[in-house]
């Protein structure tokens, strides 16, 4: 903390006169935390069993493998106070209340229904099917063009690169989609809410990880009262919904938990994936995805480009959210949060009837 304090004074002696940059870390701190940008450290389990909050805030253990709550020296000794593992949150309620408080970005968080040129053509999500739906189902929802529409991204990454192997963070991202398309990818407006770190990579137990994002998010779709709009100079009850996620599909089979290898590997077509294994390589080949081409397309009658056969499939229906919830529920009876019973193991050949 000193040396970073340190290397602040330093910086400041080469900004120009007028320039001011706080003196201390604590300092730092203070006028983040006024600007309602504070964070939470969580304590967490070294096994991604829990996180140590609500009804296991004054846990010493976990309950579920029973390691200890504090970090053990190599002695296996406990420094009592010193967590073994910690999520860091950065709420994202306060923010998305200063972002109303500015009249530029509050203009900016309802461009999409009164600057968006609206011309059949895609020029922002609000063209798309998915903003209608949402509009359609939820006409309450749909008709306060301050409500915002969030969505979510994570994925691995290892800070020291080849220096070492042994270190993952996950990153969990907001975006606002209400905003102009020159603005939503805009770095100031990406808004990190979690921050998770360790050893290794928490695969499907990431779920044990969002739930304090989950919390607000629900907060936030039932609505926060007393929202300030500078531009109306009024308070309103803002509201939110995820709206999509954007992952590549290894995080994607983390986040929902979805099997994206090996037989059944697509979720959209789940047990319908009908996939090849490769004589030479052994790899699986997915070469029916003609099914998803229109019932009169050219290339469904073409042979030697693909798999030597025509395809005249229709292409597998989606399941519902309903469908999806009742899935999840089945396969996983204490769903949402903490440890599942561990996937079938895959077998190869064998396992030609894994569920997905």
């Amino acid at each position: 903390m000193q040396h970073t304090s340190d290397w602040l004074i330093a910086f400041a002696e080469f900004l120009p006169i007028g320039n001011e940059i706080p003196a201390s870390v604590y300092e730092a701190k203070k006028t983040l935390s006024a600007l309602g940008m504070d964070y939470t450290k969580i304590h967490a389990c070294p096994n991604d069993c829990i996180l140590y909050r609500k009804q296991y805030a004054d846990e010493m253990c976990c309950p579920t493998c029973g390691i200890s709550r504090w970090e053990v020296c190599k002695n296996k000794k406990e420094r009592e106070g010193v967590p073994a593992k910690v999520l860091w949150y950065f709420p994202p309620i306060p923010r998305f209340k200063r972002m109303f408080q500015s009249i530029e970005t509050s203009k900016s968080l309802t461009w999409h229904a009164t600057n968006r040129n609206k011309d059949g053509l895609i020029r922002h999500p609000a063209d798309s099917t998915s903003w209608k739906l949402v509009d359609d189902k939820w006409p309450d929802f749909g008709s306060e063009p301050r409500n915002l529409r969030l969505a979510l991204s994570s994925d691995g990454f290892n800070p020291h690169s080849s220096l070492s192997s042994k270190y993952s963070c996950w990153p969990v991202i907001l975006v606002t989609y209400n905003l102009p398309p020159w603005l939503v990818m805009k770095r100031k407006h990406m808004m990190l809410t979690l921050l998770i770190s360790g050893p290794k990579q928490s695969g499907n137990d990431i779920d044990v990880y969002l739930e304090p994002l989950i919390d607000d998010l629900k907060l936030l779709w039932e609505g926060v009262n007393g929202v300030y709009d500078a531009i109306k100079n009024e308070t309103f009850t803002l509201r939110a919904l995820l709206f999509w996620t954007i992952n590549d599909f290894l995080a994607y089979g983390n986040l929902s938990r979805s099997i994206v290898k090996g037989y059944n590997a697509c979720p959209i077509c789940l047990d319908k994936t009908e996939p090849t294994r490769l004589v030479h390589g052994g790899k699986m080949a997915y070469t029916i995805h003609r099914r998803f081409l229109g019932r009169h397309h050219p290339y469904r009658k073409l042979r030697a480009a693909f798999n030597n056969q025509p395809e005249h499939a229709t292409a597998p229906v989606p399941l519902s959210g309903e469908e999806l919830l009742r899935r999840l529920e089945e396969e996983v009876p204490q769903w949402p949060f903490g440890k599942k019973k561990p996937p079938p193991t895959y077998r190869g050949a064998e396992d030609e009837t894994r569920p997905c």
